[in-house]
């Protein structure tokens, strides 16, 4: 197939612009027929698939909607196809109502839900696939679609929770960072010029004022840029270097305040996952293989690969995840009772459970701790400078 630059209008009179693959220019006309939109013009762009609108960024919340109507259509027995055709009828995201079409026209062609799902990597993952192919083979699709959303509510809850918590100390360190400035450039300068002007010997920390506020007239441009040119360029080196990445990963893990809570959120993403997969009727090994790519950090990914290979070459999961000596001892008993007990989905459903109300916990600990904190910070500075002015006007006064 090709890919096709094409220019619409849909029922409302509407241009409504996007990419899309087809064979040709008529089976362009006729899935944009489908989508109900008239074709006004067309180009074939290219056949690279990084040019496609698979490519395009789609919300967790369409995709949580996605999964939500797909579990309760599939439930009440209506076929996939026309399950599909429902809900891109009812779709107001153009991207999304292209990638649904697609979705569409693969299964007509032949295609499996799961394997017309694949063909989007960027919109499904591969746990995504995964689940839905092992419900399909299971025959529980609704249940293993209800579970998905569910799933996909937590971590949209806690996304938005984590982008509260860290809108107050955003806010607070812009207003810090404001006032020192205010203070170094413009407020400091006008008082020790006056304290200067009175005579007498200055104290060590006004001193140190005095060199601060120099530091900041003269290279206040570096202090601004300096912290972002070294963040992106980390960010690049990490990208093109495993060893730099590992390190990074390894040090959020590790971080004072915010790693125990990533940590927390990984094991609750695997645990959840690994639970819905294997009761999916998926093989340990591949579920190992699959919760890989939702660890979203090289060292727990490293860590999982490490029990994956131990795990084929004949231990069991708990042995193998006692070997590598990452995971916390909740989660190695909880495998040991899942594995004794042949309840394996089970246990990792408790311990999942078990670590979403502790991010909960943690999150609104941080909270708190980040309100102490910046408070802190800012009397602090705002208590040097008041100090360092003030001091040696008053020792002027008192000898006078």
């Amino acid at each position: 197939m090709a890919i096709f630059k094409y220019k619409s209008i849909d029922e409302k009179g509407c241009v409504v612009s996007g990419r899309i693959d087809a064979v040709n220019e008529p089976d362009l006309e006729s899935r944009l027929n489908n989508m109900g939109l008239d074709l006004v013009k067309c180009k074939e762009v290219t056949n690279d698939k990084s040019f496609s609108f698979s490519s395009r960024k789609i919300s967790r919340q369409e995709i949580i909607n996605f999964c939500f109507h797909m579990e309760q259509m599939t439930r009440a027995g209506v076929p996939i196809l026309e399950s599909l055709v429902d809900l891109r009828d009812s779709l107001e995201n153009p991207r999304f109502r292209e990638t649904i079409s697609a979705i569409i026209a693969s299964i007509e062609g032949g295609k499996t839900f799961s394997e017309a799902l694949r063909d989007f990597p960027n919109v499904f993952d591969q746990v995504f696939v995964s689940l839905i192919e092992a419900g399909e083979h299971s025959g529980e699709l609704a249940l293993v679609l209800q579970k998905m959303t569910d799933s996909l509510k937590w971590q949209d809850e806690i996304i938005e929770k984590t982008k509260k918590v860290m809108l107050y100390p955003i806010v607070v360190g812009t207003v810090i960072i404001s006032v020192l400035f205010f203070l170094m450039i413009y407020l400091v300068p006008e008082l020790v010029n006056f304290i200067q002007n009175m005579g007498g010997e200055l104290p060590l920390h006004t001193k140190i004022l005095i060199a601060t506020s120099n530091f900041f007239i003269n290279y206040w441009y570096l202090i601004l840029i300096i912290p972002l040119f070294s963040f992106f360029m980390l960010k690049i080196i990490a990208k093109k270097n495993e060893k730099v990445q590992l390190r990074i990963d390894k040090f959020k893990l590790n971080a004072f305040i915010f790693g125990p809570i990533i940590n927390k959120l990984i094991l609750a993403r695997f645990a959840t996952y690994f639970a819905l997969l294997y009761r999916s009727g998926i093989t340990v090994l591949n579920c190992l293989k699959i919760s890989e790519h939702i660890a979203g950090n090289l060292a727990i990914r490293n860590a999982l690969r490490d029990v994956g290979r131990l795990t084929s070459d004949g231990d069991t999961l708990t042995q193998s995840v006692q070997k590598v000596d990452i995971f916390p001892p909740l989660v190695v008993r909880m495998l040991k009772v899942g594995e004794n007990t042949g309840r394996l989905d089970e246990a990792l459903d408790n311990v999942g459970y078990f670590y979403n109300r502790e991010v909960n916990d943690s999150i609104e600990r941080m909270q708190t701790h980040m309100q102490v904190s910046m408070t802190l910070v800012l009397g602090s500075i705002i208590a040097w400078v008041m100090l360092s002015v003030l001091g040696p006007v008053y020792d002027i006064i008192s000898t006078i």
